[in-house]
């Protein structure tokens, strides 16, 4: 009898297997899962059959598919569509289950979770970002997601950042760092509800009101208007507003009197005015 045909159980009525999960009912779930994991890949390691070896690790594969797609939904709802992420993670899993060693002794989840996360981190960092941070943590990230597959497989558990620090020789807080990157996929909407009864957003905790903040805005709004203006008319605001030059210092300064630089500035700023509507100017 081959190493399948131990490996199946039939049903008695229509002589076809049965699903994996189905001898699972009424047993601990995760702990049968574990079980008939391991016996598995057990028969897989002691096939000589390459045929009889994929069809192992194909039934490893279903059996275990469900924590497949439970990581996935932990990345739901950031830009990309959950049908993708779920076809990363059973991608992610099946080349887990082609690299595992049952000889190990570890859980195979345990080596098959974080290679999941990592793939799943991995197609986010090249097709998910809506603001994309600095370069350097997008490249730390991807050799995060080595060292994590490489560290859990090693340890038989997810490690800690610290571990993961000293396995890529980086400082704790720039892997910490690197890790916190997720929300940059999609970042949390302003108008999302915070504190126990929901009556503040985010946007409320805000300090909009603040001089900083205006002075972003005002030139977010005039950036495209200054760059209409001709050359002199740009120098003359420069002079004015950014050195902090008086009227008569300006008009000292190119030659002419106070009376035209007032002209001059009053033709400019009604220009800016009608371009973007009344901005008040000190």
């Amino acid at each position: 009898m081959t190493a399948v045909a131990h490996a199946s159980t039939h049903n008695s009525k229509t002589g076809r297997p049965r699903s994996e999960g189905a001898g699972s009912q009424g047993r601990s779930g995760s702990q049968a899962r574990s079980q008939r994991t391991h016996e598995l890949f057990t028969l897989a390691q002691s096939t000589d059959s390459d045929l009889e070896r994929q069809e192992l690790l194909a039934r490893v594969v279903e059996l275990n598919l469900a924590v497949a797609h439970a990581e996935a939904g932990r990345y739901r709802s950031r830009g990309i569509q959950l049908d993708d992420l779920r076809q990363v993670a059973a991608l992610a899993l099946t080349k887990a289950a082609r690299g595992y060693d049952v000889t190990t002794g570890y859980d195979f989840l345990s080596y098959a979770v974080p290679t999941i996360r990592g793939e799943l981190r991995k197609h986010f960092r090249d097709h998910g970002w809506m603001i994309r941070p600095p370069r350097r943590i997008q490249e730390l990230q991807a050799r995060i997601n080595a060292a994590e597959a490489e560290l859990a497989y090693r340890l038989g558990r997810s490690p800690q950042p610290s571990e993961i620090a000293d396995y890529l020789e980086e400082c704790t807080e720039s892997v910490i760092e690197a890790l916190a990157s997720d929300g940059c996929f999609v970042p949390a909407s302003l108008d999302h509800p915070t504190g126990g009864d929901g009556s503040l957003t985010l946007g409320d905790l805000l300090e909009f009101d603040n001089i900083d903040h205006r002075a972003a805005e005002a030139r977010l709004v005039l950036s495209p208007v200054l760059s209409q203006l001709c050359e002199r008319d740009r120098q003359l605001l420069h002079m004015r507003f950014y050195e902090g030059l008086t009227q008569r210092e300006i008009g000292d300064r190119i030659g002419v009197t106070q009376m035209q630089v007032s002209r001059l500035l009053t033709r400019i700023l009604g220009r800016l005015r009608d371009s973007v509507g009344d901005i008040p100017v000190r």
